[in-house]
């Protein structure tokens, strides 16, 4: 019986991501997102960095908490999360959580951050929404892709953009790829071996997740719900994402 192809391409490691880079609004952005996937890179050697927008500091309806110490302690579950899937190096911006704009400024704030880490991989939120799970839509996510995409093309690449990050030592950096999270992936990453990986990230961000006694649930029926639209096997589970030519 010949063995039944994927509905879309999966992902396999050929050695050509040395470096990635991870973009996005909040803390837990990432971890719901792409933190399997993370974990697969990190398990093959790549250098991942993440870069944070903001810090979170509007997050958490029934926080009593300051935003300073909203954002300290958001920033302290991302580091904490970010080193369950071999994360070390992360930057944040610190830009006002729910406030973002794909800004001159904030292009050029990412641009120092991608000629600084120089991946051969960017990945971040699509700017596109999504009418069907608008939660997924917050339009600071919006906002980070759109600046993260401008920044990635044109702006990392051009030595006439922002022409003061070259003099402060930025020299401009290419990014081959993107690969956007959301809605209508064209390829998928098996997270299968990784997932226990996304699920203690997950759970590093207890301001925001310490309630839910369904999360994993919760996590396991996402990943499996795409591998399946994506044709893997019923006990696969998998991260999903848009691939960007940007070379």
């Amino acid at each position: 019986m010949s063995k039944k192809k994927a509905a879309l391409p999966v992902f396999e490691y050929d050695g050509s991501i040395k470096r990635a880079l991870v973009v996005v609004a909040h803390p837990d952005d990432i971890d719901f997102g792409a933190a399997g996937t993370v974990a697969t890179l990190t398990s093959h050697g790549v250098d991942v960095a993440y870069c944070l927008v903001t810090s979170g500091d509007a997050g958490g309806d029934d926080s009593k908490h300051s935003k300073e110490e909203r954002s300290d302690i958001r920033e302290s579950e991302q580091r904490a999360a970010a080193a369950e899937v071999g994360v070390t190096n992360l930057t944040f911006l610190r830009w006002p959580d729910g406030q973002v704009e794909p800004t001159l400024l904030l292009r050029r704030e990412i641009s120092r951050v991608i000629r600084t880490h120089r991946p051969d991989l960017v990945i971040t939120q699509s700017p596109e929404r999504n009418w069907e799970r608008m939660f997924a839509s917050h339009p600071d996510h919006l906002a980070a892709g759109e600046a993260t995409l401008r920044a990635v093309y044109p702006d990392a690449r051009n030595p006439h953009a922002f022409p003061e990050l070259v003099r402060e030592g930025f020299e401009p950096h290419t990014v081959p790829v993107v690969w956007l999270t959301g809605f209508q992936p064209t390829m998928v990453v098996d997270i299968t071996k990784v997932f226990h990986q996304k699920h203690a990230a997950l759970t590093r961000h207890e301001s925001q997740v310490g309630d839910r006694v369904d999360l994993e649930k919760m996590l396991r029926q996402w990943a499996r719900m795409t591998a399946k639209n994506a044709g893997l096997g019923k006990a696969h589970l998998a991260e999903g994402f848009k691939v960007v030519s940007t070379s």
